[in-house]
């Protein structure tokens, strides 16, 4: 037997239920994988919400964990028992001591890169990949604006961004996140509770604007995100942490300079073998030079996933946190 934290129904952090159940076997094609930790995101909060739907409930959520491979099944061969690695992709399954899962899916980790570490960025880091290198590639001198500078992905983007030779622009909620921003390549950080960020955006610029807007907060942030953009630009909403984007009229986009939006996926851009093999070797390109670091700022026990999802929705937390099993 093993441990899961499983919804039986949807809502609150309340729902999230510490359940005792038999010990998985991989499958043809699969391995099994004991946990040395889970990575905490916010898509994990759509999941138990409802806002994103399971396959069936039960279901056990999480989407990115990091531990050994316990064993194999039919037809797997890049793989064996011992093995450290990590994942960021569907399907759900992540909060739990065990899981089984598509070996496909797996990625080995380099021996110089933690379990912590690995659970913390994967999903996070390979997010950034996909934003800054393929939805919209930046080029040195462009400046940028990555809302939540403070958060998981955040950190890493603007670290990553600075490498690339942007000037990187970003809003978090209070002080102690600006100057947290601002330590991993945030050139200027705004406090979106006091200031203006398309006012700040305009001045910084010098009215200039921006070719893109990396938005994870959705809602409360997306029409101000629009008037940050210069004629051309592209708004690049893949989070809506504040809640769903409404409905809006597409003839906005013409009158506000031609612009671009879209809502990318992590699942889409990985979907591929090639494609999740290239993003996580970029992401660890990146961390093992010191390009980019991972800030673990909370940990929790597993079992205390609801109090972690507390922390999360109440933007209590900073960088990443994980879940120990």
């Amino acid at each position: 037997m093993h441990h899961a934290i499983r919804i039986h129904e949807h809502g609150g952090p309340e729902v999230l239920r510490w359940d005792e159940l038999p010990m998985p076997s991989p499958g043809p094609g699969e391995a099994l994988v004991r946990h040395a930790a889970v990575g905490l995101n916010y898509i994990d909060v759509y999941f138990r919400t409802g806002l994103y739907k399971p396959p069936a409930l039960p279901a056990t959520i999480g989407m990115e964990g990091a531990g050994t491979v316990e064993a194999v099944g039919d037809g797997v061969t890049e793989l064996k028992p011992g093995d450290r690695v990590a994942y960021a992709t569907a399907p759900i399954g992540a909060y739990a001591e065990f899981r089984t899962i598509k070996a496909e899916r797996l990625v080995k980790l380099p021996g110089d890169i933690s379990f912590d570490t690995a659970a913390a960025m994967m999903l996070q880091g390979m997010t950034a990949e996909y934003l800054l290198l393929r939805t919209f590639k930046v080029q040195p001198g462009q400046t940028i604006l990555i809302h939540a500078a403070a958060g998981g992905v955040g950190l890493i983007m603007c670290q990553w961004a600075k490498h690339l030779g942007c000037t990187v622009i970003g809003t978090v909620g209070s002080d102690e996140k600006a100057a947290l921003a601002k330590a991993h390549g945030c050139d200027h950080p705004i406090v979106y509770t006091r200031d203006d960020f398309q006012a700040k955006v305009k001045e910084i610029t010098g009215g200039k604007m921006l070719p893109v807007v990396y938005d994870s907060v959705g809602r409360d942030t997306f029409m101000k995100s629009l008037d940050c953009l210069a004629p051309y630009g592209m708004l690049v909403v893949f989070g809506n942490a504040s809640g769903a984007v409404p409905p809006f009229e597409l003839g906005m986009l013409a009158a506000k300079g031609s612009l671009y939006l879209t809502r990318p996926t992590l699942a889409t851009y990985t979907a591929k073998r090639e494609e999740l093999a290239g993003s996580a070797a970029a992401l660890f390109g990146v961390v093992q030079k010191g390009v980019v670091k991972i800030e673990v700022n909370q940990r929790f026990p597993l079992k205390d996933a609801a109090e972690a999802h507390r922390a999360l929705e109440g933007r209590r937390t900073t960088g990443s946190t994980l879940l120990i099993p």
